[in-house]
């Protein structure tokens, strides 16, 4: 199979899972609380990156580096499984699917937010444009979402909106690694797993393990979500001449995402949730495309 094509295929395999994790997210919080949700996902996410560098050939390095690696492993671990994901699996759990979703989708704009004191970067005026559409796409958003349950809950907004911030602050620190990608995420993972494990059994205790539907809900978060999709976007983005164009259907996900919201989960979607969506999308389109030009 041509480079290309394998870059298109890997594309897509990713933004099809990742546009089931919404839906994935709610109904895994059926059944767990979210503490369990992040310690049993973030065991499976660890075997999973485990299968894959070992099928890579590069579990033994991933392993032998583990303590030298410790303080990066352990400070980007801190954000990514911890902090990140209690903030974004507790908005899930207050908020409608089809509100948490798209909001948390900003955290492109809030990346170029925070590139300017981290990394020095200068907003232009389509930078600020582009932001203007993507917020203004959360304000539908959240209306839509008062209209699915009749009250929307601020805290959990304010906990996806602050999910954007952490996923942005975790890319930001990821430039600075030095470690490849795949072998970076599983020593976070190792290192922030006991914590989780702690977190867990001082809150909620262990989830029940005798359900099939407890099981198969980690199972597919973890290896879904914080796992291989990740893997195969890098392969993806490895395989490609044209990241710009690959990178671009990754703007699917929300809208496939919605369907199996509705399909799925039965929320009744509102046309200010796609105003919303649009709304972003065109904002983060504008940063990507425009704010390139002149200023």
């Amino acid at each position: 199979m041509a480079s290309e094509n394998k870059a298109l295929l890997y594309a897509l395999i990713a933004v099809l899972l990742w546009s089931t994790v919404a839906t994935a997210f709610k109904v895994a919080l059926q059944y767990v609380s979210v503490s369990q949700l992040m310690a049993g996902a973030a065991f499976f996410s660890i075997l999973a990156l485990a299968a894959t560098l070992a099928i890579r050939g590069e579990l033994k390095t991933a392993l032998s580096t583990l303590w030298v690696q410790r303080y990066a492993a352990l400070r980007l671990g801190l954000i990514n499984p911890v902090i990140y994901y209690a903030v974004l699996f507790e908005a899930y759990d207050r908020l409608p699917a089809q509100v948490a979703q798209p909001v948390n989708y900003t955290w492109a704009i809030t990346l170029g937010l925070l590139a300017v004191p981290f990394l020095g970067h200068r907003l232009t005026r389509w930078d600020l444009i582009g932001m203007l559409l993507g917020y203004s796409g959360v304000v539908f958003i959240s209306l839509a979402g008062r209209n699915v349950t009749g009250d929307l809950d601020l805290f959990g907004l304010f906990l996806a909106l602050a999910s954007t911030l952490l996923w942005a602050a975790y890319w930001l620190l990821n430039t600075r690694d030095e470690r490849s990608p795949i072998i970076g995420l599983f020593q976070n993972f190792v290192y922030g797993f006991p914590i989780l494990i702690v977190w867990m059994l001082a809150t909620d205790g262990l989830p029940d393990l005798s359900l099939w539907q407890v099981n198969a809900a980690l199972a597919y978060v973890g290896v879904f979500e914080m796992g291989i999709t990740f893997v195969f976007w890098q392969l993806a983005m490895h395989h490609t001449n044209n990241a710009s164009r690959i990178g671009t259907l990754i703007f699917l996900s929300p809208f496939i995402s919605l369907f199996l919201i509705h399909f799925i989960l039965g929320e009744p979607l509102q046309v200010m949730t796609f105003g919303g969506l649009f709304l972003i999308i065109a904002g983060l389109l504008i940063q990507q495309k425009m704010a390139r030009r002149k200023p």
